[in-house]
């Protein structure tokens, strides 16, 4: 049975309001949840909170209901509080009506089988909360294995990063390794390594795409080192008719996935 809580003072209130940040985060294993959509696509992909906060508005409502259900079932806890304390748990004025906290979960490069998919998304020094969820959200909408973060990258498991991958941060699995770890892992096995750069004449729509495909997108704002580059199989651009020179990377990320999932399921 849920107990309920709405004292700001509470000690396990003081505890979950502190994963807002990274270091207490890594220190207890836990990150954040904001939304009833994202935790019921949690609880499709078989991920349960250990806590769950949730806020009544007068009616009882099914998947709340649901996930209060499952969260006891798993051993976890339910408390029933208000608003205003959800707000301050989320770091948002107007918050939704139920917030998780999970146990951070990571997968390494070993445990990737390629050939599951015939993409693979590759972010090296990625800063973006919002570019990070929304490349997750790419890589659930065309069937990616998986996104691998290379060097020092936005922690996946912040507020942010989270609520902008709307629940894809449950469905796709997501690596963090170095490069020196990363480069030879490919290269123990098939794969194609697909960079996204300027320093090239290669219309992306001109290369053929095998699989798997792994598409590396570089820093939003410095591109890719040249070592990197130099590495790829192919490096390809997107062609620029404006006077910008440059997409978002999440959305040169999403532009490189489609032609790569048409022309796989064109072959």
């Amino acid at each position: 049975m849920a107990r309920e809580i709405t004292a700001y003072s509470n000690p396990l209130i003081k505890r979950m309001r502190a994963l807002r940040d990274k270091r207490h985060r890594r220190s207890e294993g836990l990150f954040l949840a904001e939304g009833l959509r994202i935790l019921t696509e949690a609880r499709a992909a078989g991920h349960v909170p250990k806590w769950l906060f949730f806020a009544r508005d007068g009616q009882a409502h099914p998947l709340v209901d649901a996930l209060i259900a499952d969260v006891e079932a798993a051993g976890g806890e339910a408390v029933e509080t208000i608003p205003d304390i959800l707000a301050k748990l989320s770091g948002k004025d107007n918050p939704q009506a139920v917030v998780g906290v999970f146990a951070e979960f990571s997968r390494t490069l070993p445990s990737l089988d390629r050939s599951t998919s015939g993409i693979w998304l590759v972010a090296e020094r990625l800063r973006d909360p919002g570019n990070l969820g929304t490349i997750l959200r790419t890589g659930d909408a065309v069937g990616a294995g998986g996104l691998i973060l290379i060097g020092e990258c936005v922690d996946p498991f912040s507020v942010e990063a989270v609520r902008a991958s709307m629940g894809a941060l449950f469905t796709v699995p997501v690596v963090q390794a170095a490069w020196h770890d990363f480069l030879p892992w490919l290269r123990a096995g098939p794969g194609q390594l697909v960079g996204l750069s300027l320093a090239t004449e290669t219309d992306y729509r001109a290369a053929t795409y095998g699989a798997p495909t792994f598409l590396l997108t570089g820093n939003e704002a410095r591109g890719m080192p040249g070592a990197y580059a130099s590495a790829c199989d192919t490096l390809v651009k997107i062609p620029m008719l404006g006077k910008a020179d440059s997409l978002n990377a999440a959305i040169a990320t999403a532009v490189m996935a489609y032609e790569v999932l048409g022309q796989q399921r064109a072959g």
